[in-house]
């Protein structure tokens, strides 16, 4: 299965994110030299559904996108927007090319391998499996953990049963098919795109009683997702462990959160990529950067945390740097 061409798309947007975007193109060419698809930074328009204009305009940002061999990728908000910011991978894929592969990244990744070498099915979607039990949370009075699902399963008239690990026990998280949507794949991403839109809109708009009480912001696409890849035969456990959140790609998070626990070798693909000047002065606009990565603050966070012995939950991670007074985002 490896060698299919298909293409990227991460989100790119005034702020946080446009940074981000180029710092993930700067991994993506020099960790992944060979890589041949097209790499879409996938940007909402201003509308009704903004407060403010949300497109890139920075003119050093969109210079360092097209010198890394970015295309800006326009697409309009109409179901979400600002009330629901997530919402913008769901229809930036309607903006896609139709019928070509592609991988989508939430652009707080950096690339650290070949990635054009990992062995996509793209007919059996699938996404992040480096996740915690975030949702949902069952309530005193029920439905328990397996009602919540099976109502959602049961909306889209999906079959419930074949989506469960049966080696995990009854009403534990692991048990149901659930992602971080920090990247997921699939075949065409407007079929694909399409369905996360409507299923998204559906649990949004026309709430299933059995999820009364849960929150759905921000866990809405991680709701969805999971039904989506099920209703494509897509599944948990596609691709080999160890590459995609692992040798090949890195999803940070944020900066702190990077230094603190991720390894040796994700630093320095980090500091190798943000290192040649044209790249410096772009990514120095944006705070955290110029703090974390050329300011040293990142390796006071590092010296925080024995990597061999990190806290479970990344709350406790938060918390930790925090209280030191180094939270940046």
């Amino acid at each position: 299965m490896a060698h299919q061409p298909f293409n990227i798309m991460i989100v790119g947007q005034s702020g946080r994110l446009q940074y981000e975007a180029v710092l993930f193109a700067a991994s993506l060419r020099r960790f992944a030299p060979d890589f041949s698809g097209r790499l879409f930074v996938a940007t909402p328009q201003p509308g009704t559904n903004w407060d403010k204009d949300p497109s890139l305009r920075n003119q050093a940002v969109l210079q360092a996108l097209s010198d890394l061999g970015a295309e800006i990728l326009p697409f309009e908000s109409r179901a979400f927007g600002q009330s629901y910011p997530y919402g913008n991978k769901i229809e930036a894929l309607l903006a896609m090319p139709e019928g070509e592969r592609f991988v989508f990244f939430d652009t707080d990744t950096l690339i650290t391998g070949p990635i054009d070498q990992v062995p996509f099915e793209f007919h059996r979607p699938s996404a992040s499996l480096r996740r915690e039990g975030t949702w949902p949370k069952p309530t005193l009075y029920g439905p328990d953990m397996a009602g919540i699902w099976r109502a959602l399963y049961d909306r889209f008239r999906l079959d419930f049963q074949t989506s469960q690990d049966t080696t995990q026990p009854e009403n534990y998280w692991k048990r149901y098919l659930y992602f971080n949507a920090g990247f997921f794949f699939g075949a065409c991403p407007r079929t694909f795109g399409q369905r996360f839109l409507e299923y998204a809109v559906s649990i949004r708009d026309d709430l299933p009683p059995a999820l009364i009480g849960q929150s759905l912001d921000p866990w809405l696409d991680q709701i969805a997702l999971p039904l989506v890849i099920h209703s494509f035969g897509g599944a948990r456990d596609v691709l080999p462990e160890g590459q995609l959140d692992g040798d090949i790609s890195c999803h940070y998070r944020s900066f702190p959160l990077l230094y603190a626990r991720e390894s040796d070798a994700v630093v320095a693909a980090l500091e190798e990529v943000t290192a040649p000047n044209k790249i410096k002065k772009v990514l120095k606009q944006y705070e955290p950067m110029k703090r974390m990565i050329y300011q040293g603050r990142g390796a006071k966070v590092r010296a925080l945390f024995d990597r061999d012995n990190l806290p479970r939950r990344e709350q406790a991670l938060r918390n930790k740097i925090k209280s030191a007074g180094f939270w940046m985002r």
